[in-house]
């Protein structure tokens, strides 16, 4: 605190300005982009993207002859994975694309931040 009583007034903005409140709006929409990677579960959904949807798995007939079981079975269970695929996938494009929106809005969060400075003047310039 001693430190930044002894400096110019203008030059603890600047550096408040432009040093360290950047660093926490960088910080803000990091901790957002790990909320929303998590939130979607992007990377357990791409470890599991194959897997049974819910679980549901039809077993196979207890001997090779059974191949009316083993066809139903087979067919379920492709399906199944199939189906858990393309909602594991729709769920990691979903997640992408708001990873995509967070990222842009904090991109203009903060050049809107930097540039807040130049818009004041230039609305200060025209009202004058």
């Amino acid at each position: 605190m001693e430190a930044s009583a002894k400096q110019n007034i203008i030059l603890s903005w600047l550096i408040w300005h432009f040093f360290e409140t950047p660093k926490g709006i960088l910080n803000a929409f990091k901790n957002f982009l790990i909320f929303n990677f998590n939130y979607f579960s992007i990377p357990f959904h791409f470890k599991t993207l194959f897997s049974h949807w819910r679980r549901y798995k039809e077993l196979y007939g207890k001997s090779i002859v059974d191949i009316k079981q083993n066809f139903k079975a087979l067919t379920f269970n492709l399906i199944s994975r199939v189906l858990g695929a393309i909602v594991r996938l729709v769920t990691i494009l979903v997640g992408l694309a708001v990873e995509v929106f967070i990222f842009i809005i904090g991109l203009l969060i903060l050049i809107g931040w930097l540039l807040l400075p130049i818009f004041l003047i230039i609305l200060i310039w025209f009202l004058i």
